[in-house]
């Protein structure tokens, strides 16, 4: 049974101190993963707008964001200018390539896209993608073949044109098993691999679980496996810096439990796509998050 590592890098200091981390706990677990870049400029600090989303302060004060992100990437964008994270940190994404870890396409400017995209036309949509997937391509020197939408933020154009671009598969949504997706009854003809398991931002601070206790807790999720595996959705900024003693317990608990530890091409390449099933994606909310993200529905005309 397969679980798919996929790991969401959010900001400039999650990409130079977080990303070189997890490779060296994958490497001591000899797991595969995808890492998923943010590419343009981190705009962390913009996030402040959030304040008046509900359940966004609750869910700062339960995941300690300051600790986790650090005070300085909390003013990229408003009070400090935000680093190019494509530009300065290239050698550490191309590294992680050149280790034999999938790569592919967070966003180009996470903050813009997790923010705005729900509701933005297509034109807007097609420039943030064409910005990404422009330095993707100077970075690596080829087109991604995977992306991981910033925030599960998406809207119909951004569905549309991942088939357009050509992406063999991607990560945008939250869901139980891998699917076609559809938008209103439109067939989008690239196939979804969801997010199976909730986050560790998600689950600290909820009842009684805590930073000591979290790892059993989705050790727990995990011991009767989908039919079709796991997809699990890590953050640099987490369990690649304070967090990191969690993702270890993570992966010796989901090797003892059976499991491959395994990037999103290889679990791709376990499935049958004229098998996968029709699911409309929709918009909604999940326990621990704020705000709403897109999610499989259920199956289209069973």
């Amino acid at each position: 049974m397969k679980l798919a590592l996929k790991i969401d890098v959010d900001t400039y200091r999650g990409t130079r101190e977080g990303v070189p981390r997890l490779v060296e706990i994958l490497k001591k677990h000899q797991a595969g993963a995808t890492f998923l870049f943010s590419l343009g400029t981190d705009h962390t600090g913009r996030a402040i707008k959030r304040v008046f989303r509900p359940g966004f302060m609750k869910k700062v004060s339960r995941t300690s964001v300051l600790e986790h992100y650090g005070l300085k990437t909390l003013m990229y964008g408003t009070l400090l200018p935000g680093p190019d994270i494509g530009k300065r940190c290239a050698p550490i994404m191309q590294a992680v390539r050149d280790d034999g870890y999938e790569v592919g396409i967070h966003c180009y400017d996470h903050i813009r896209w997790q923010d705005y995209v729900a509701k933005k036309d297509a034109a807007w949509t097609a420039r943030e993608m064409k910005l990404a997937c422009d330095r993707f391509i100077k970075i690596f020197g080829e087109p991604a073949k995977v992306h991981g939408a910033a925030g599960w933020q998406m809207n119909v154009h951004a569905l549309r044109l991942e088939q357009r671009l050509g992406f063999d598969y991607c990560s945008d949504t939250r869901g139980t098993c891998p699917f076609t997706p559809m938008w209103n009854a439109e067939i989008i003809a690239c196939p979804q691999l969801p997010t199976t398991l909730p986050t560790l931002d998600e689950l600290i601070g909820i009842g009684d679980i805590t930073p000591g206790n979290v790892a059993q807790h989705l050790l727990g999720l995990t011991e009767t496996p989908l039919p079709t595996g796991h997809v699990y959705t890590l953050h640099a900024e987490l369990e690649g810096m304070k967090l990191a003693s969690v993702f270890d317990e993570l992966l010796t608990g989901w090797k003892a439990q059976g499991y491959e530890l395994v990037s999103l091409k290889d679990y791709f390449a376990g499935l049958k796509l004229d098998d996968l099933p029709r699911h409309e994606v929709v918009m909604g909310e999940i326990p621990g998050r704020s705000g709403v993200l897109a999610f499989q529905s259920d199956e289209f005309l069973v």
